[in-house]
């Protein structure tokens, strides 16, 4: 299988894996592990008896072959080959594991054996199994369509009077071996059995919290932030079903605020439009007809001195209102900071802001005078800083406010520092709404264009505000 085709039986194995469920895998795991295990064990307690039966068998048949050798000595010096014959079939008969016995004489002739007559005799069993001179034993294994069978030769008087010939079955080997691994696959059974037991129960107490998670995250997901995850122990399961509850709690704590922000915007904006409206009305909209009038009055004027003071009368009102409509409109959306950027767009509302309140303010700018940045990080931090701006001026009783931005390749830092009278941050937050919709509404940019806003006051000291936006990628 070439790497492309393992690749994708992989790709297919973990896509299979993953439509199982929870449940399934951990059966899976426990039922593949105690047969592994079984398995495993069955095989190395087979091997190992299998090799300790053959062991004793295999001495058992040379302290056998021996004690016959022994014991046929007399009757193969005295030639009385009935009692040798009988010999070899008595021990045939008290031992079921001996598959043949036979006695050579030291011209390799047979003197007596047991497998009947003559023509009986297997061909070629002399010579699977030749005693070398002066070994005190032979043992070679001979295959059979009966199986192994272990061919032991003993020489008899020292191999002067012959060599005795025993056949050794294993059946006996195989047996026990069967017997103990068929005992060992019941066992493995059992315990499989057992353990799939405990399994489903173990498996039940996993997977009956994860699926009320996932109940409480469906309900999550349909802005339901009622639902509570039952914790049912203190194991990993039981934190993480307290961290979901948490998390719905902090949920609901935001989506509470975002609708009473919300709220708060909406409200800002109509105010916003009925001051604008107001100002439109009494005074772009007073001057305009004042205009008309001192208009409509030089018709009727002949003098020219009479004309040319109330023509510089109504040149003075042209400039007025125009430049609070110019004021309106920058108000609202200062062109510099799209035509020229954000240090020319604070340069130009400071100074309308010294003007406006008679409050000096310094600004200092570091690494940011010749570049520019998004235009949403602009947008956001010119904001921030209006607003801190305003709220000094309307609060703070402040004679001094000091601005500063410095850009490095990847964060912009904005701090704006007044000497005015100070305020408890935290008890502002907790306190009414009114005052919490400017401090909200400036963490809310700086946290939309991925920045933090730090405010910092003493009452009596002073107000500092820090502001941090990243310029990666920028």
């Amino acid at each position: 299988m070439d790497r492309g085709g393992f690749r994708k039986a992989i790709e297919r194995f973990w896509e299979i894996a993953g439509g199982v469920s929870v449940r399934t895998k951990i059966l899976g795991i426990v039922l593949g592990g105690t047969i592994l295990f079984g398995l495993t064990t069955m095989l190395q307690v087979r091997y190992a008896l299998h090799q300790v039966l053959v062991a004793r068998t295999q001495d058992w048949g040379i302290a056998m072959a021996s004690d016959l050798a022994a014991r046929s000595t007399d009757l193969v010096l005295i030639n009385d080959l009935l009692g040798l014959y009988r010999l070899l079939q008595d021990a045939i008969a008290h031992n079921p594991e001996l598959r043949y016995l036979f006695v050579l004489s030291s011209q390799g002739e047979v003197l007596a054996h047991t497998f009947g007559t003559g023509p009986e005799f297997p061909a070629g069993l002399i010579e699977a199994n030749r005693l070398p001179p002066g070994a005190p034993y032979r043992l070679q294994p001979l295959r059979t369509p009966e199986g192994i069978v272990w061919d032991i030769a003993t020489p008899i008087f020292r191999g002067r009077a012959g060599v005795l010939r025993l056949g050794l079955r294993d059946t006996g080997v195989r047996a026990a071996v069967n017997t103990v691994t068929a005992w060992l696959l019941l066992t493995t059974m059992a315990v499989s059995l057992f353990s799939i037991g405990i399994a489903l129960v173990l498996t039940h107490l996993i997977v009956r919290p994860i699926r009320d998670l996932v109940a409480m995250t469906e309900r999550v997901a349909r802005r339901d932030f009622s639902a509570r995850a039952a914790v049912w122990a203190k194991d990993e399961l039981g934190a993480l079903a307290r961290a979901f509850n948490n998390m719905v709690e902090e949920l609901a704590q935001q989506e509470q605020m975002r609708a009473f922000y919300l709220q708060r915007i909406i409200e800002a904006q109509e105010e916003e439009r009925r001051r604008i409206a107001r100002e439109l009305h009494d005074e772009t909209g007073q001057a305009l007809a004042s205009l008309r009038v001192g208009l409509r009055n030089l018709e009727q004027t002949l003098d020219p001195d009479t004309l040319r003071s109330r023509l510089e009368d109504l040149y003075q009102l042209v400039d007025q209102t125009l430049n609070r409509v110019r004021r309106l409109a920058f108000e609202l959306r200062p062109s510099v900071l799209d035509d020229l950027g954000l240090v020319a767009a604070l340069e130009r509302y400071i100074w309308d802001y010294r003007e406006r309140f008679g409050i000096e303010v310094e600004m200092q700018v570091v690494g940011l005078n010749e570049r520019r940045i998004p235009s949403t990080i602009e947008t956001a931090v010119y904001r921030i800083v209006q607003e801190a701006l305003t709220n000094a001026a309307r609060h703070a009783k402040c004679q001094r406010i000091s601005v500063l931005l410095q850009a490095s390749p990847r964060l912009l830092s904005v701090i704006v520092e007044d000497d005015g009278c100070g305020f408890d941050v935290e008890q502002a937050l907790r306190q009414g709404r009114g005052s919490r919709l400017g401090l909200y509404g400036m963490r809310e940019r700086a946290q939309l264009v991925g920045g933090t806003l730090t405010i910092e006051s003493v009452p009596g000291q002073g107000t500092t505000l820090y502001l941090r936006v990243p310029l990666e990628g920028t």
